[in-house]
């Protein structure tokens, strides 16, 4: 991509000797990332109010700063205080209010960490902390306790411990690639962490979360993608929470993604003063799948220390909701979920549509207010059930059907069936030998 005007002054403003391809070099956006009010301030060329500075200060001393050169240009600087890009990437003072139910660990991962780089919280999945480097602090981040703390970043130690708890859990099935931000790794050592999962019999899935789409688009390399496609079953999450994020760059970022075969999920948080508006939601989701990637969860943002001022009640999610349900298509539509405290898992919260129901019949009402009912089956007798699924001999039949099974004349002529000829029944040639 060719930098803009504008992003060609902010490459001159960091090194005057740099070249205009240096911009798409992720590693060079990396080692330029903006983590000083007075870099800020320069390279976007505005002046910020001495009580900003002084609450700039006081802010990153708690909660660090750092933002890629390419998502600082997104922001706009004609209406800067208003800019989602800016509220989500510029610290605020308002993150060292602290209210009395505000938690450092509110989803309780750390409590739910059985060995390192692990929370097994669900029956059949982890999830596995790779990485805890960024290509930007997110303001609104949930493992806020973790961000700039070069102590926990894992080892290689504590990463083969974490692949050692999988493989000996073979309950596990699905495996959560977070942190930090696995594409913060690099090409080589991803290649090596993918490859020792997928060598686990009973991994079926791997999935990986990453915001480097949406802050540092760059890093979605073709050398990047072409490593991917070896470990398939795998999917990608990002994490859009505006539609002025998906830029030209973005959707570039996407489309290898998507062209190399990678399903693409987004995982949206709900944030006062971003994103809390019906339209701006709907126009989101909307852009999302026109770059081939699916809605999945919208958030209630976390208790994290530090988030207060970017909560909605929960009634905002509800109405955003219903702007989507029948408004839009119905895989436009993510699950709106409220991450329980205590480490609980995600609770789907939706509107609701069921009015009410007796043993015959349920009353339900759809997205225009149109009261309606269903009829419920007269006679519905439910299969026995012996509750030994062991020996089911019903419904019970889990694997994928046998596509091998051929009659007539193609069994004769299809290469993979060893008969070679169709007798009729009651041959008495046969009948005699048997005798």
């Amino acid at each position: 991509m060719i930098p803009s005007p504008s992003q060609q002054k902010i490459i001159s403003n960091i090194d005057a000797s740099a070249l205009s391809s240096h911009w798409n070099d992720w590693r060079w956006q990396i080692r330029n990332c903006i983590h000083t009010d007075k870099s800020f301030e320069s390279l976007l060329e505005v002046e910020l109010a001495d009580e900003e500075r002084s609450a700039f200060q006081k802010t990153v001393a708690e909660f660090p700063m750092s933002i890629t050169p390419y998502y600082l240009s997104l922001i706009d600087t004609n209406d800067i205080q208003n800019d989602p890009i800016f509220k989500q990437s510029f610290p605020s003072p308002c993150e060292l209010t602290m209210n009395r139910y505000d938690m450092s660990d509110p989803l309780h991962e750390d409590h739910d960490s059985p060995a390192a780089c692990i929370t097994h919280r669900y029956p059949d999945r982890v999830l596995f902390l790779v990485s805890n480097t960024c290509a930007m602090y997110c303001r609104h981040c949930t493992r806020k306790r973790r961000v700039g703390d070069r102590d926990s970043i894992p080892s290689k130690e504590a990463l083969n411990e974490g692949i050692d708890y999988i493989r000996k859990h073979t309950e596990i099935r699905d495996v959560l690639l977070s942190g930090g931000d696995p594409f913060l790794l690099p090409d080589e050592m991803l290649d090596d962490l993918l490859s020792q999962l997928s060598a686990i019999d009973h991994i079926e899935v791997i999935r990986i979360g990453t915001r480097t789409p949406i802050v540092l688009p760059q890093r979605i390399t073709p050398q990047l993608v072409d490593m991917l496609k070896k470990h398939h079953p795998l999917w990608i999450n990002t994490h859009f929470n505006h539609p002025r994020e998906l830029t030209s760059s973005a959707c570039r970022a996407l489309k290898l993604l998507a062209d190399s075969g990678i399903p693409l999920g987004n995982q949206t948080v709900l944030l006062a003063g971003v994103n809390d508006c019906p339209r701006i939601m709907k126009r989101l989701v909307q852009k999302l799948v026109a770059n081939r990637v699916r809605p999945y969860y919208l958030y209630q943002c976390d208790l994290s220390r530090g988030l207060s001022h970017f909560r909605t009640p929960v009634g905002k999610g509800i109405e955003i909701m219903e702007s989507l349900i029948g408004h839009t298509s119905g895989f436009c539509v993510p699950t709106y979920v409220i991450d329980a405290p205590g480490g609980g898992g995600k609770i789907p919260v939706m509107p609701n549509y069921l009015i009410s129901w007796s043993t015959n019949k349920v009353v339900l009402r759809n997205y225009e207010g149109v009261i309606t009912t269903y009829k419920e089956p007269d006679a519905y007798e439910p299969t026995f059930c012996d509750r030994n699924c062991e020996t089911c001999d019903k419904q019970l039949a889990l694997s994928g059907a046998d596509e091998t099974k051929t009659i007539g004349i193609e069994k004769l002529l299809c290469d993979w069936d060893k008969t070679i000829s169709l007798v009729p029944e009651n041959n008495a040639r046969l009948e005699r030998r048997n005798s």
